[in-house]
């Protein structure tokens, strides 16, 4: 296992960039079990809606996604994931390298996210029922739109930016929706080993926002955490009975335990190198996987 600190130059090649070029091909994921457990412009996939079952919504649920390079390498896996649960139509959207305010309408050319995929442009353009949101929580001044707020520099300014962003994100979110306004998805991440203090932070003011607005939050973070140590990084975990069954998942089966991190990359999951041309992931990672079928399962306890 390589060590959790990394020089600034990688640091922020990682964060800028997105997973590998798929050129190579993506390996066809396994069906996902009943049982619950980037792009200039969205992407977007529907499935014709099915019969009602015990294992099924009787009516299917819109999503759309949005984050930073964690959604962009997530965007296919979770698409896939949403369908066959849910048979939902699914819209993404995700930038590489951005953060809350990015996606905030008014922050025009200090924005690295185009006006038409603001979040509130596009829940008036969808009508989604959910709109997931999956942000790292840029501490870096990497876009302008932060105005070089940083988290080493001044950390009480970051968390209020911060908080204040979300704020104004889901009351875009909310007024966009109208008389029917979507529940918003936090996503909680996982830990930091350069800074664990500050995804916890963070993920409590994600807590927070959600209570407030009355939205939800669904700790995909958790699945790729040690079960003892949720804010202890890992490269590898046990594998779980999933990835047993799927054992293409199952990275080191002979030690029982996959990895989650490539040995130059300890932010990204998927299991490809980092690229200058953000793409979604091109190749079975099974920390995208733990983190998709979590989001899926949270939706699915909301529509079910």
């Amino acid at each position: 296992m390589r060590r959790p600190w990394i020089v600034g130059a990688l640091l922020a090649g990682l964060l800028l960039g997105g997973c590998g070029d798929p050129a190579s091909g993506p390996g066809a994921a396994p069906p996902t079990p009943a049982e619950p457990g980037a792009s200039r412009s969205p992407s977007s996939t529907t499935r014709q809606r099915a019969a009602a079952s015990p294992t099924t919504p009787a009516q299917a649920p819109s999503v759309l996604y949005l984050g930073d390079s964690l959604a962009m390498e997530n965007q296919k896996v979770l698409g896939q994931s949403l369908r066959d649960e849910l048979h939902a139509r699914y819209t993404s959207a995700p930038y590489s390298g951005t953060t809350l305010c990015d996606y905030l309408e008014g922050t025009g050319e200090r924005s690295l996210v185009p006006t038409a995929d603001k979040a509130a442009a596009l829940v008036r353009t969808l009508r989604p029922d959910f709109v997931v949101l999956q942000f790292w929580g840029n501490s870096w001044g990497y876009t302008p739109c932060m105005d070089g707020i940083t988290y080493d520099a001044n950390r009480n300014t970051y968390f209020s930016r911060f908080s204040a962003d979300a704020e104004r994100l889901t009351d875009q979110i909310a007024r966009a929706g109208g008389a029917r306004p979507p529940k918003v998805v936090w996503v909680l991440q996982g830990p930091d080993p350069i800074t664990p203090d500050r995804v916890r932070r963070v993920n409590a003011l994600y807590e927070r926002r959600a209570h407030t607005s009355g939205d939800l939050v669904t700790d995909a973070g958790r699945t790729v955490s040690p079960a003892s140590a949720r804010y202890t990084w890992a490269q590898y975990l046990p594998c779980t009975s999933y990835e047993h069954d799927h054992s293409a998942y199952c990275t080191q089966p002979n030690r029982d335990r996959t990895a989650l991190h490539r040995d130059d990359d300890y932010l990204h999951f998927c299991l490809a190198p980092t690229t200058s041309t953000p793409k979604p992931c091109p190749v079975r990672s099974p920390g995208i996987v733990r983190i998709t079928r979590e989001i899926t399962r949270t939706i699915a306890a909301q529509v079910r």
